[in-house]
């Protein structure tokens, strides 16, 4: 059944480029808190760059006291005190500063060992700055080629030995792994460095277990009037954001895709998006306003994600893999900014540490049309109607959410009808019909509302939007009242371990039920009778119907949830 390990079940099976990268994987017994190591987002210019390297942590110790701004212009207040600040409080991690010297690099660093459970920042601008550096602009290949080296000095010194020969974490340099947590830019300089073998020269990508990315333009950055950025010399280092250079820089010359991953499983990287561009202050509003209201403010929607091409379990051809993903209603950086927010914080230390992953789907079944509208379908008129879906998760007894995606907020779920149900194509072969994904989520036992519960539990808010029709390309409203749903209602999920230890790893194992919130109010009363396994063997699945609205328009669908044993802690381990 599951043993926990998904990361050695993902190396071995995606072929020999990424077993080159990692062939066992196996978990040390500090597992799942490794070393973290941040790589911050982009300076465009000098003075920026000063700024940056003045400071010790490079902006991942910014927190905010500032949530977002309300409708009627008030701020709403929220103190979060920042990433480093909640790693050092809630999960015992140090920096790797002593007596004002980084005891990483500096050659004059007495210790010869540094903790396990350590955060090290990549102070990549260092080499551009005039106060440590050359004062000029270092291409982006050598920030790649700097994270490669820092991983092997990060684990020379949290792998060093005792007089005795013993290791003094514990840890042998074989069996060391390192997060990689990364804003804008900085998710670059990490795929370069894992995806460009020339960009590795220390060969530590098999040292990386995850990597989380705030904000990334992994397909690019994209203007209006100017499309995506030009590689010209007048935009600067800006031209890291233009497509041919990233194939480049990636190691995937000439691709037209460069959210691709390649020789790393995207199941291990985590891309959390930002939806709010209102709020993103930078050059005055020019940016936002550039990149447009499906965006941060920088980087739009579309462009924030990755996915890679894989050998299906299932069919045996090449299918699209995604990698886990969730939506904030942040902006780029700044005050309601991304990396500084509790929504950020909360995905990535239950990516980084949490004992599930649950992905869910949206199996539409049947849609049905208005009735004037399935009277000229029926005539033989041609029907065309697009379809969003909004989705909001969040856990029980906090204030903000996991994962957000909403048609107010231009990023709601959207699909035409022929991606639903695509009509034969001229060799009459039916393609494959989209299944929408709502969300990926990861949690963490430890992280409980009530520590009086032995479960866990989250609530999604799900809709379906009655869409605007065409009939024969005209559009029709005459009975059409903006904001109409197929479907509104909260589904709530509670999942219950297992007592023993030695069956906590076997999700079939786990009570699961599930209720409508339009039915039992907070409450989920209803026990999940049926699993199956999951093709990868790692976890389970179960299927839930969804009431139908009696009167059309009308959605006929039902809930797909996958879950899947994500980390051991380390007592199981041991």
């Amino acid at each position: 059944m599951l043993d926990g390990n998904v990361c050695s079940w993902q190396h071995a099976q995606l072929g020999p480029q990424v077993r080159e990268i990692n062939p066992t994987f196996p978990m040390n017994k500090h597992h799942p808190f490794h070393p973290i190591i941040y790589v911050r987002g982009f300076a465009a210019t000098m003075p920026e760059i000063e700024e940056t390297v003045a400071d010790p942590f490079m902006g991942f110790n910014i927190g905010s006291t500032k949530a977002r701004r309300l409708d009627d212009g008030t701020l709403q207040r929220f103190y979060f005190e920042s990433p480093l600040v909640r790693f050092f409080s809630e999960h015992e991690y140090d920096d790797v500063y002593d007596a004002g010297m980084d005891q990483i690099i500096d050659p004059r660093a007495a210790r010869s060992d540094i903790a396990y459970r350590c955060l090290v920042i990549h102070r990549y601008y260092d080499s551009s700055s005039e106060s440590f550096g050359d004062n000029k602009m270092q291409p982006i290949e050598e920030f790649a080629i700097g994270l490669s080296n820092l991983i092997a000095r990060v684990r020379d010194k949290v792998c060093a030995k005792n007089p005795d020969g013993s290791f003094v974490n514990g840890v042998a340099p074989e069996d060391f792994r390192v997060y990689l947590v990364a804003h804008s830019m900085g998710g670059l300089v990490c795929r370069a460095f894992l995806q460009n073998k020339k960009l590795d020269p220390a060969q530590t990508a098999r040292c990386v277990d995850k990597m989380f990315t705030y904000a990334t333009p992994h397909g690019g950055i994209d203007l209006r009037v100017v499309g995506n950025v030009p590689g010209w010399s007048i935009f600067g280092e800006a031209t890291n954001f233009n497509r041919e250079r990233m194939a480049g820089y990636l190691g995937m010359p000439g691709a037209q895709d460069v959210s691709e991953v390649r020789r790393f499983p995207a199941d291990y990287i985590f891309n959390l998006v930002g939806t709010n561009s209102s709020d993103y202050l930078v050059a005055h509003g020019i940016s936002r306003w550039a990149a447009g209201e499906d965006s941060d403010g920088l980087v739009r929607i579309e462009r924030a994600t990755t996915h890679e091409h894989r050998k299906s379990f299932e069919t045996g051809e090449i299918a699209d893999i995604q990698s886990p993903r969730a939506f904030a209603h942040r902006s780029h950086s700044g005050h309601y900014g991304i990396v500084n927010s509790e929504e950020g914080y909360q995905n990535l230390v239950r990516f980084l540490f949490g004992q599930l992953r649950v992905d869910g789907f949206l199996e539409i079944q049947e849609l049905t049309l208005p009735d004037a509208v399935e009277q000229a379908r029926a005539r033989g008129a041609r029907i065309r109607a697009s379809y969003e879906f909004e989705v909001i998760v969040a856990v029980r007894g906090v204030e903000w959410h996991l994962h957000r995606r909403t048609v107010r907020e231009h990023s709601a779920i959207f699909c035409t009808f022929d991606q639903l149900f695509p009509p034969p194509d001229p060799n009459g072969k039916v393609p494959p019909a989209r299944t929408p994904r709502l969300f990926s989520l990861f949690l963490d036992l430890t992280r409980r509302a009530n520590v009086e519960r032995s479960s866990i539990s989250f609530a999604f808010d799900l809709a379906a939007l009655i869409p605007d029709y065409t009939i024969n390309h005209v559009l029709k409203r005459d009975d059409h009242y903006e904001g109409g749903r197929m479907f509104l209602d909260r589904i709530i999920i509670e999942a219950t371990p297992p007592a023993e230890d030695e069956r906590i790893n076997d999700i079939g194992q786990w009570q699961i039920a599930w209720g409508l919130q339009s039915q039992s109010p907070n409450a989920a009363p209803n026990p999940v009778e049926t699993f199956d396994p999951l093709p990868d063997e790692k976890g389970h699945g179960f299927s839930l119907q969804l009431p139908q609205y009696a009167s059309p328009p009308s959605m006929k669908a039902r809930l797909r949830i996958e879950v899947r044993r994500w980390n051991r802690t380390p007592r199981e381990i041991e």
